[in-house]
């Protein structure tokens, strides 16, 4: 390494084709030696006449100073990555220095703001801004409209009504487990195997359950976890057109669940599922009410066991095979639902699993038939008396139908509600009560939204007239 001060002074004069030995930059106040010195005369040589006196010539001028020029060419920023064997390269950059003071300064700037940052998110997380607190908007049925703080008595963030619908609501929740009754071959004695297992909600406090039909049907024996005790549950009743049971088990002191309204469920409203996914005892999920109003079939054990449910509420919260029968509860842990249903994209290969969507039974409706069937056994609903055909466009134009949307009446029952009221074979239903008729779910839904013994009104298309009918419900358990 060169120790020459003038390396590092960028002034510095380089050699060059035209000055191939440049003259250093002077000293302050040092004169600039000759260009041209000559060789010392001899001590002893007579020297010539000293030359009258000429004054000193003016100083050189002072070179301008270019910097330093590095002959060194940089490599062109191309990437020679070509076969495998080499390194993948990106398009170099251009190095930059930077001082030990900026260095410094930049990282203390950072972690300056970082910490900030931190500490703002912290904030948010846990709630503790003083503004913009989490309230709820509670509807029952006297309509109250006002915003006012959830009576869980959680926090105001999403972490702690999570934390505290499930301290409420998982109590009341039991898993359901279907037993076959097998006998053993040599000894004749009688034994139980599990076959599935599915959910309920106990009710009241003296063991009443609602669950699924479709959990319990078939069971030998039904087993139920409350706690850490199992219990043989007997059988209430059922209403396998609506997939709803009542099961019971002994003892009282239970932790019944706080039954709610899904009369006035919004979409998008924050919505809890609890249940036993997969054997997967006091499983909770969270979502939101994704829909509400929408009708679904299902197909039961045998081809002409089918189920249409009507009026479901849609959510995202995660539903899966031993959900059925758990409870779906809004942010005060209340029940609002009863789920039953996924939508599952497995088809019918493999195990059904949630696809996020499921659906669940609305607790006005589902706390109904429960009520009927702890008092009799059974169920009763409201009866029309008619069978009926989605119609469409393709129908209407192979029919040459007035309407492209309703339900074409293909029968009327005789002496049933819809008979007295006038209702006849070829009419087209577009309108039951306040629901909207567009297919042959709608008509059960406007069924099932009315009582029995309650006059609706029923608006049929007759040969391009609109009739407004008016037709008193009857009962089901009247029928063969």
């Amino acid at each position: 390494m060169s120790t020459d001060p003038w390396d590092s002074n960028p002034l510095r004069e380089e050699p060059s084709a035209e000055n191939p030995t440049p003259s250093a930059r002077p000293l302050p106040g040092v004169p600039p030696a000759s260009p041209h010195p000559q060789p010392p005369a001899a001590a002893d040589a007579p020297g010539p006449e000293p030359a009258p006196w000429q004054p000193p010539a003016p100083p050189a001028p002072e070179l301008e100073w270019a910097p330093r020029v590095s002959s060194h060419e940089e490599p062109l920023p191309v990437c020679d990555y070509t076969s495998e064997n080499e390194e993948p390269c990106e398009e170099p950059a251009r190095a930059k220095r930077w001082s030990s003071a900026a260095v410094v300064t930049s990282a203390t700037l950072g972690a300056l703001v970082g910490g900030l940052l931190v500490a703002a998110a912290l904030v948010w997380a846990f709630g503790l801004l003083p503004s913009g607190g989490r309230t709820s908007t509670v509807t029952s049925a006297n309509q109250v409209t006002s915003a006012t703080k959830i009576s869980i008595n959680a926090k105001n963030s999403n972490i702690d009504v999570a934390e505290a619908v499930a301290k409420k609501a998982v109590p009341s929740v039991v898993n359901v487990t279907i037993q076959q009754a097998v006998v053993d071959p040599f000894s004749g004695t009688k034994s139980y195997q599990d076959l599935g297992n599915g959910s309920g909600v106990i009710i009241q406090q003296d063991g009443y359950i609602l669950t699924n039909n479709h959990v319990v049907d078939g069971a030998d024996r039904i087993m139920v976890t409350v706690g850490v005790e199992n219990k043989v549950a007997k059988v209430v009743g059922v209403d396998k057109s609506t997939d709803i049971a009542v099961i019971k088990i002994d003892g009282t002191g239970y932790p019944a669940i706080e039954i709610g309204s899904s009369k006035d469920l919004q979409v998008g409203q924050w919505v809890m599922a609890v249940g036993s996914p997969f054997g997967l005892e006091k499983t909770v999920t969270s979502g939101i009410i994704s829909a509400l109003q929408r009708s679904e079939q299902a197909q039961g054990q045998t081809t002409n066991d089918i189920t249409t449910y009507t009026n479901l509420i849609q959510t995202d919260a995660a539903i899966n095979p031993g959900n059925s029968g758990g409870a779906l509860v809004d942010e005060q842990g209340r029940l609002v639902g009863l789920n039953s249903l996924i939508q599952s994209p497995s088809g019918g290969v493999g195990a059904a699993q949630s696809a996020g969507i499921g659906f669940a039974i609305p607790v006005d409706f589902a706390i109904d038939i429960a009520h009927q069937l702890i008092a009799t056994g059974k169920a009763t609903h409201p009866y029309l008396g008619v069978s009926s055909q989605t119609v469409d466009e393709s129908v209407a134009a192979q029919y040459g139908l007035p309407v492209k949307a309703g339900a074409l009446v293909r029968f009327v029952s005789p002496s049933s509600p819809a008979d007295k009221a006038g209702v006849k074979a070829g009419d087209i239903i577009t309108k039951l009560g306040d629901t909207t008729v567009t297919s042959v779910a709608d008509v059960f839904a406007g069924i099932r939204a009315a009582k029995i013994g309650q006059t609706v009104s029923l608006q049929v298309v007759r040969n391009n007239q609109t009739l407004n009918l008016h037709v008193t419900m009857g009962s089901d358990a009247a029928t063969p």
